[in-house]
């Protein structure tokens, strides 16, 4: 009892019980964090690999370098994984046609089966996100209301309320999102493309996403209100408003006038 007095009187032990709290409390956010989302895919084969390779060393090395190392015009892809890969091309944003603040989109240079084939030759690389499944990316299984508030509470002040697009710093944009597809969508929150944060399990879950392709797909609904003056709120409204109003009233002043006269 004495040495067990003594050793709480230690003036170690407060380190010691600091050092078993650090070590505890690790262990237990090793077990219970939330783990990146990570859509699963089949593995690809040896020879789409082997495409991929060839397609890459032809038209992405110049940039990305012979092995995808990166260089001094274009980083590195090893790690980004399929669904980055799959995003850029299908998108058309990559390869890039001109160097500007951002990768455009524009029609795709490679064909579906191409584009398959060079996500699997980068994701041979190293892990990364894969390609979502198709029952991931139905908007069938989403909720629109609650994808409707995840939009708005994490998308909206880039893209807009209903997904319109905006204007951002520098020369950048966040584009509109009316013609993107639902496994484009998911891709984007997936693996962060252009100034777009990336959004894991952590920050929006499996689920979510699908809620939030739900959400956009049905702002591609004919508009029950009539004419939607572009979605984009009260800066489109105020210039109707402005056109009609002010123009409305220079033109009876200008009646009045010649009236007078």
């Amino acid at each position: 009892m004495k040495a067990l007095a003594a050793s709480r009187r230690s003036r170690y032990a407060p380190a010691v019980l600091v050092l078993l709290a650090l070590i505890l409390t690790g262990a237990l956010y090793a077990v219970l964090a939330p783990r990146p989302a990570e859509a699963q895919q089949p593995t690809a084969n040896a020879q789409d690999i082997q495409q991929g390779r060839a397609l890459f060393q032809a038209n992405c090395s110049t940039c990305h370098g012979l092995n995808a190392e990166g260089t001094d015009v274009a980083p590195s892809l090893i790690g980004v994984g399929a669904a980055s890969v799959d995003f850029q091309v299908s998108t058309g944003r990559m390869p890039m046609a001109n160097n500007s603040p951002q990768a455009e989109k524009k029609t795709p240079q490679f064909n579906e089966e191409q584009t398959a084939q060079l996500a699997a030759y980068v994701a041979s690389l190293a892990p990364g996100p894969a390609v979502p499944a198709a029952d991931q990316v139905d908007p069938a299984g989403g909720n629109p209301a609650t994808g409707m508030a995840l939009f708005r509470t994490n998308c909206a002040m880039c893209h807009n309320a209903v997904g319109a697009g905006g204007a951002l710093s520098e020369g950048k944009y966040a584009p509109p999102l009316y013609e993107s597809t639902p496994t484009q969508i998911y891709e984007a929150m997936l693996t962060g493309p252009q100034s777009m944060p990336v959004f894991n399990e952590a920050n929006i879950s499996p689920q979510g996403k699908q809620d939030i392709i739900a959400y956009l797909m049905e702002q591609r609904e004919p508009s029950p209100g009539g004419a939607n003056l572009g979605s984009l709120g009260p800066v489109s409204e105020a210039i109707w408003a402005f056109v009609i109003g002010i123009g409305g009233l220079i033109g009876m002043a200008v009646w009045i006038g010649a009236r007078s006269s």
